[in-house]
């Protein structure tokens, strides 16, 4: 799913608003909690990314240039604290949207509370087909999905997971399917496993680490395009689990991308690892390093750095390790964030590409409250620019102008989308969409692991 298309993306130019932020009004309720978000990908074919956002009982699609495309009331499955009430956890859209049959256009899947797989057409919303496949004995329904190429077919198949029914909800069930089995009724798994380790908040996730042009699942336990298990981490601290998973090329000098990991509970763990095992952990004072942002923030040290939001309620007490596990940075947030910002910190983290420089940034939004969202260093703490909206939801793509990120926030009704109106110092460089780890994430992104 390479939104230009036959296009090379470095010669697609996509307009650029006229205006920043560019507000879309949309035609669905206000987001009242976590449940549900929003997503982007090509709907109606013409090459620029479109717009899916979701929440209790609807799905809405606009366009780029912000048409409405088509609004659906439906039981989509999104919920909110995964643990307690299932997948896919906090600001999980529970939607995908690819070409999953080759035809040339975007199909949008998505799963109902009753278990159902439901395909609709991209550009209008009309339903193509269902499926209902066997669930887990020991699961109530499955609950969330995830748009694959295990077959090295492109994206034709689909994963889906469900958590245990009794007690702390963790998403140990998976399943692969071939789309054109499910297209047909044929309902008989690729693979299924019931041992899965996954982060405790959020869904399974898949990236092609070892670039073999085949997904892996990426979780505690990395499993393979044929369904076997390629690694699993060491055994966690007593009671602990995954808050987040990321994949990055943290190491260039190692072939293919890595996965980061963040553990909760003593020792509180960040663990690097790939195909091949482990390549480190460590931990800064047994501190919950909870969210993070990976991204090249110091250009004098090889590779990615990781940012670690911390855990605490109130005075968040950000470090950062570079990709060989040393802590280099850490500091009080309080200390650096604007006046009248909220002393809860941040949270919805993500990386952004913004100015265009070799050098990222990380933007994040007010945390527990519909508020601002602050653009900043992470290596100091310093905030570059504070959009004062009221944001709902967080979500960064690029999906305008040049090949930059731009930042998407749904506040009630509206996406409101903030691009950088500044010349790009270095404009050639190809769409960040060629790249599978990015695509993949951008799909399965929540709260926890944007």
């Amino acid at each position: 799913m390479i939104l230009c298309g036959n296009v090379s993306c470095l010669e697609r130019l996509w307009p650029q608003y006229g205006k920043s932020p560019f507000v879309i009004e949309m035609e669905i309720p206000g987001s009242e909690d976590s449940r549900g978000g929003v997503v982007t990908a090509d709907l109606d074919g013409d090459g620029r990314p479109d717009f899916l956002v979701t929440g209790p009982g609807h799905i809405a699609a606009y366009g780029n240039d912000g048409s409405k495309l088509w609004v659906l009331e439906t039981r989509i499955r999104v919920a909110a604290k995964s643990e307690r009430d299932g997948l896919p956890g906090h600001h999980g859209p529970g939607i995908q949207a690819a070409d999953v049959d080759a035809d040339g256009d975007t199909e949008v899947l998505f799963l109902t509370y009753d278990s159902v797989i439901h395909a609709v057409n991209g550009k209008t919303g009309v339903e193509q087909w269902t499926a209902f496949p066997r669930v887990p004995d020991d699961a109530e329904v499955w609950e969330h999905l995830v748009i694959a190429n295990f077959r090295g077919l492109g994206d034709r198949d689909l994963l889906v997971q469900a958590t245990n029914r009794k007690g702390y909800r963790m998403g140990r069930y998976l399943a692969a399917y071939s789309i054109d089995d499910l297209a047909i009724g044929e309902i008989t798994p690729l693979w299924e496993r019931d041992d899965f380790l996954g982060c405790a908040h959020g869904g399974a996730r898949v990236a092609d680490l070892d670039l073999d042009g085949r997904d892996e699942v990426l979780g505690g336990t990395l499993v393979g395009f044929r369904g076997k298990i390629l690694y699993t981490l060491p055994e966690l601290g007593k009671g602990a689990h995954l808050d987040a998973i990321y994949a990055a090329d943290l190491r260039p000098e190692f072939p293919g991308v890595e996965v980061i990991a963040l553990e909760e509970r003593h020792p509180n763990r960040i663990f690097v690892y790939g195909i091949g095992g482990l390549i480190w952990e460590s931990h800064f004072k047994n501190q919950e390093p909870q969210n993070a942002g990976i991204g090249e923030f110091d250009l004098d040290r090889a590779g990615l750095e990781i940012w670690c939001r911390s855990r605490y309620d109130k005075d968040q007490k950000p470090f950062v390790f570079d990709s060989r596990g040393e802590k280099i940075f850490d500091y009080r947030l309080n200390k650096v964030k604007p006046k009248g910002w909220t002393d809860a910190g941040v949270e919805v983290i993500s990386r952004v590409d913004w100015t265009g420089d070799a050098k990222q940034l990380i933007v994040a939004k007010e945390r527990h409250k519909s508020g601002h969202v602050g653009l900043f260093d992470p290596m100091s703490g310093a905030f570059v620019r504070r959009f004062k909206t009221t944001a709902d939801r967080l979500y960064v793509a690029d999906v305008s102008g040049d090949w930059r990120e731009e930042i998407i926030v749904q506040s009630g009704s509206q996406l409101r989308i903030y691009f950088n109106k500044k010349l790009n110092p270095n404009p050639g460089r190809d769409r960040l969409w060629v790249d599978n780890a990015y695509l993949r994430s951008k799909m399965t992104w929540n709260y926890y692991s944007p």
